[in-house]
Parts: C-alpha cells; sequence; structure tokens
C-alpha cells in the first residue's frame, strides 16, 4: 500500500462518496450500494480499491461484511503534504531573503 494507490482511490468520485458515508459510520455492501444507482459487483470493485488503498478495512459480523473508514492512511498523507508544505515555504523565505541580500548588496547608482 502506497501513495498510488492511494491517489488513484481518491481520484473517483464514487469512491470518495463512499468513504464520506463510511465517515459516520460501518456500513455492509448492500447498505453502501443502497445509495449509488450501480450494481453490486460495481460497488464491489470500487470497495476493492479502497481496501487496497487501505482507505477501508472490513470485519466479519455472522454472514455480514461492515466496512468502515481506515483514517490512519490519510493522515500519514496529510503528514507527508504538511512537511512538503513546510520545505517549499522555507524555500521560499530563503530565495526572498536571498534576494533581498543581494539587492542591499548592489551597488547603487547615484547620480546626484
Amino acid at each position: 500500500m502506497g501513495f498510488a494507490e492511494t491517489f488513484k482511490a481518491l481520484s473517483d468520485p464514487v469512491r470518495r462518496d463512499i468513504l464520506e458515508l463510511l465517515k459516520k459510520k460501518s456500513l455492509s455492501a448492500g447498505e453502501i450500494g443502497s445509495h449509488f444507482d450501480m450494481t453490486g459487483a460495481t460497488i464491489s470493485y470500487h470497495l476493492s480499491i479502497l481496501k487496497k488503498a487501505g482507505l477501508v478495512e472490513e470485519t466479519r459480523v455472522k454472514n455480514y461484511i461492515y466496512y468502515e473508514l481506515n483514517t490512519s492512511v490519510l493522515e500519514e498523507i496529510m503528514v507527508w503534504l504538511a512537511d512538503l508544505q513546510g520545505y517549499s515555504s522555507a524555500n521560499r523565505k530563503t530565495e526572498v531573503l536571498r534576494s533581498d541580500t543581494q539587492q542591499n548588496l548592489s551597488p547603487k547608482n547615484e547620480d546626484a
């Protein structure tokens, strides 16, 4: 399970809608499917991609499988994005400081 699978899973609006449903509570495939106008096989396909990405976990209770949101993968992505943003912000600040320093050190034309 890597970022590629996660981003692939998140790229589809149906899968994002499934995650929104699971944010509220665990649901069976049938309960998830009742919110969409598509076949059970299609819902199963989307759930398998979400499971492969680690975004969804399943729990078996008697004859039913319940799906629930796994937020740890999303947390990993958020940490990675925050680190990336922090790095970019630090680089931009360094570039601005470097530019300001160069402007202050360059000889000024004084034609007065």
